[in-house]
């Protein structure tokens, strides 16, 4: 469902959009220029599969030198070991550092220049790192009460507690007054003044998204916004996260435990990469989108509710809001900083391009969530100290079988086939990857 144009290379001196980053590099006398205009990530590098591509036959940039996370107006850098080093104003590049204009960032014999649209100072981007995220629910109450128009969802909703809390956003149990119903009252609040054609898109999505409607997916309710605060509610799921379900077994699931969630999972996944869903654009037209790729299938997302039959069913949540996040430039949610506990579940192509979002991203997702409920470990191992992105574009998953944990040894090798990220994911469907876990176990 993913419509946003791809990254536009440009001829230098070419005048890009006001929102744009635009990116000049230079080897020698060549220079080659690269247009961004949406959320995205980049690796630099002289590997094919680079996103910028930089080789003067002498190897002194590394296959995969370093990484730039681009959110309009910022950027962000990262050293990916390479073995000359990344340097940003003649200084080595340790960890992650935001660019702002002018910086010249050199690696080996090529020189990266980035132009910024205006509000990508060293200071907005800090500033763009930690909002706090409990003034959300104030500012949406306080605008609900001064007539903010779009609120009125939010005022049908009675805040009961707060349920959970992370860097990007506070979740609430509420009861929607009108009809009953218990529900999940998730509040965030942007990393930079928002505009009202991005609401409107945040609230576009939104409504694209309440469209999936399915067993196994957590239902969305409502949404909006005001100002920088937004809102959307959904289904309440009593038993929790998988994660925390895991936890309470003692950090690891049997077989007959954990394949089943996953099992679960895989329905909302079929149903969801082939759903046909109305999506309202910005004129007024309503177009149909084919598919909806979650990008961000964890443990923390996978939740447990009862079915009607009191039977423990999985729900799959989240669905389609990183990309209702990016339209609203909530930057913060899925920058690179923000997703150190969901890399270790994102197959190595999605780091490469982030746009990259075919059904398989998911499909490697869910069985990295499996490969972690039977060994307590993720598939790549992340020492301490090591850049997690780094890991992933360089390292291959461990096999199963090396784990804690016994794993039948034909579903080892369907783990382990799925696993597979270089150079591709595995090119299945959601309902012949549980096929072939319901025949291995």
């Amino acid at each position: 469902m993913d419509t946003d144009d791809p990254q536009a290379r440009r001829p230098a001196g070419q005048v890009p959009a006001r929102r744009s980053v635009t990116v000049t590099v230079q080897v020698g006398s060549t220079i080659d220029t690269y247009v961004f205009q949406r959320r995205t990530t980049v690796v630099v590098g002289r590997a094919a599969d680079c996103g910028i591509r930089v080789d003067d036959g002498q190897r002194r940039v590394s296959r995969r030198h370093c990484q730039l996370d681009i959110d309009p107006p910022h950027v962000r850098i990262r050293d990916l070991g390479s073995r000359h080093g990344t340097h940003l104003n003649g200084r080595p590049v340790d960890g992650e550092r935001h660019l702002s204009a002018g910086d010249e960032v050199r690696l080996g014999p090529a020189t990266l220049r980035v132009t910024l649209p205006d509000g990508g100072t060293p200071q907005a981007a800090a500033a763009a790192t930690g909002p706090d995220q409990g003034r959300a629910l104030p500012a949406l109450v306080t605008a609900a009460a001064d007539g903010a128009p779009g609120l009125d969802d939010f005022t049908d909703h009675r805040v009961l507690r707060e349920i959970g809390r992370g860097g990007h956003s506070v979740v609430y149990l509420a009861r929607h007054e009108p009809s009953g119903r218990i529900v999940a009252l998730k509040t965030l609040l942007a990393d930079r003044a928002v505009d009202p054609a991005a609401r409107d898109a945040f609230r576009r999505e939104i409504a694209c998204t309440r469209g999936l409607r399915h067993r196994n997916v957590v239902a969305l309710h409502s949404g909006g916004a005001a100002d920088d605060a937004f809102f959307f509610t959904c289904e309440y799921c009593p038993g929790g996260s998988v994660a925390e379900f895991v936890a309470r077994r003692g950090g690891r699931l049997t077989v007959d435990e954990a394949v089943p969630i996953i099992l679960d999972a895989l329905d909302a996944l079929a149903y969801a990469h082939r759903a046909e869903l109305p999506v309202v654009l910005a004129d007024g037209r309503t177009e149909m989108a084919h598919g909806l790729v979650h990008r961000d299938v964890t443990p923390q997302n996978l939740l447990l509710a009862t079915g009607p039959d009191g039977e423990v069913i999985t729900k799959v949540a989240d669905f389609g809001l990183a990309k209702a996040f990016e339209k609203a430039g909530l930057s913060g949610h899925t920058g690179t900083g923000a997703i150190g506990g969901s890399i270790a579940f994102q197959a190595r192509a999605q780091l490469l391009d982030y746009k990259y979002a075919r059904p398989e991203v998911d499909l490697w997702a869910v069985t990295a969530c499996l490969y972690w409920m039977l060994t307590g470990a993720t598939p790549r191992d992340f020492p301490a100290g090591a850049d997690p992105v780094a890991v992933v574009l360089r390292t291959r998953p461990v096999p199963v079988g090396q784990r804690p944990g016994a794993v039948p040894p034909r579903l080892a090798g369907v783990i382990d086939e799925m696993l597979v990220d270089f150079p591709r994911v595995t090119s299945t469907t959601a309902t012949e990857l549980a096929d072939a876990l319901r025949q291995a176990r």
